[in-house]
């Protein structure tokens, strides 16, 4: 591939260049079972970032972990024909890698192919990061963005950790007193050692807490791999699909209630929660699957229809929540309002879905930010903040 067009630093002297607008690279794909929705997430951060405001330079990483320069064609990267989209499709090169830098005093980022001479991309601001999963949205990514000295866009290290590992999430929202839900953890060790041991502890779970059961990864998002279990029969098979996503494996009880939804968006003066939305059963899905929440496109109901004092409630719970696991710049918060009205967290997403019809951005809108604000305030957040200890 020619590098000629690709954009490159100017070669003007700094008397002559014009105040430089701040570069944002978007990062998305990765190498989780999310890639195809962190696809569709960018193209719409793409659509929406105010290129009269920033420079934007869009970075894939393939499902094998390569970083590639990518087209900036949101329109591209969208789901077609219940297909999501992937960045080997986008990418300007099929060997070409963008690499970061790894020196806190330089932010150039550079773009290199065998047997050509690496060119310089210009310094990068801030990173928005919209991976989904892990190697992404898990604190690894932030790791290193950490170490390089670049902003970004939403969660630390530890709460980006803490929010994709949802045992460690339902422990830490103890400690600060939220309730959560029944569950258990089957750790890759129980299962490969003792087969029959893991399955008993699971049985004797149902047990105490009746069926059904949902079997999900226990660090993985966007409903993948979640299986609705109804007896022990079909417990194995929901195992063993869970553990293709992730070895470690979270078993939680069936709670009966609503599934209400709270955005929180990091402002100027603290943590802000939007008006709630709520998730109805989608009527052709067993619950709210992969299948219900991107492909058929299941719609919430924005604002949730709850009382004055559960909204106040919820999102009370949904700021909580973001301070109890040291979050930055956003998280979407679910719950569950059970028969009892009682308001049970179930999880957070520190990298909420980010699509047109993802919850997180309607209930911003019906809140009164609209998405490009959504992504400007996220971005000027990140710009605020230091990266290191703060």
């Amino acid at each position: 591939m020619s590098t000629e067009n690709l954009p490159q630093s100017p070669e003007q002297s700094p008397e002559q260049q014009p105040p430089r607008k701040p570069r944002v690279a978007v990062v998305f794909g990765g190498r989780s079972s999310e890639h195809g929705i962190s696809v569709v997430t960018a193209g719409a951060v793409l659509a929406a970032i105010d290129r009269t405001k920033y420079d934007v330079l869009p970075i894939g990483i393939t499902r094998d972990g390569r970083w590639a320069l990518t087209a900036d064609e949101p329109e591209r990267m969208a789901i077609t024909d219940r297909r999501t989209p992937d960045v080997e499709e986008l990418a300007e090169s099929t060997e070409g890698g963008v690499v970061l830098p790894v020196d806190p005093a330089n932010r150039e980022v550079v773009y290199s192919e065998p047997g050509s001479v690496p060119k310089a991309l210009g310094e990068v601001d801030v990173v928005f990061p919209v991976l989904h999963g892990p190697y992404g949205e898990d604190g690894t990514l932030q790791g290193l963005l950490e170490l390089s000295g670049v902003p970004y866009v939403g969660s630390g290290v530890l709460a980006s950790a803490v929010g994709q590992d949802k045992e460690y999430m339902k422990a830490v929202f103890t400690s600060y007193g939220l309730k959560v839900g029944p569950y258990v953890v089957i750790r890759p060790r129980e299962w490969e050692q003792d087969r029959s041991a893991a399955r008993e502890k699971v049985v004797d779970f149902a047990g105490e807490h009746g069926w059904p059961l949902f079997v999900k990864p226990a660090r993985a998002g966007s409903s993948i791999g979640i299986t609705k279990v109804d007896d022990s029969s079909g417990l194995d098979e929901a195992i063993e699909e869970a553990r293709r996503h992730d070895p470690k494996i979270l078993i939680e009880a069936a709670l009966r209630g609503r599934e209400i939804e709270c955005g929180v968006l990091e402002f100027e003066d603290g943590p802000r929660a939007s008006v709630p939305a709520e998730i109805p059963p989608p009527s052709e899905h067993a619950y709210y699957d992969f299948e219900a929440k991107y492909i058929d496109s299941t719609p919430g109901v924005v604002p949730a229809p709850l009382t004055e004092e559960e909204t106040t409630e919820v999102r009370r719970l949904a700021v909580a929540a973001f301070d109890a696991a040291s979050c930055e710049g956003l998280v979407r918060a679910d719950f569950f309002l059970t028969e009892d009205d009682e308001f049970v967290i179930n999880e957070i997403n520190t990298m909420p879905g980010f699509t047109p019809i993802s919850m997180y951005p309607q209930m911003w809108q019906a809140t009164g930010v609209s998405y490009p604000e959504l992504v400007d305030r996220l971005v000027q957040a990140a710009l605020r903040r230091s990266t290191g200890l703060r």
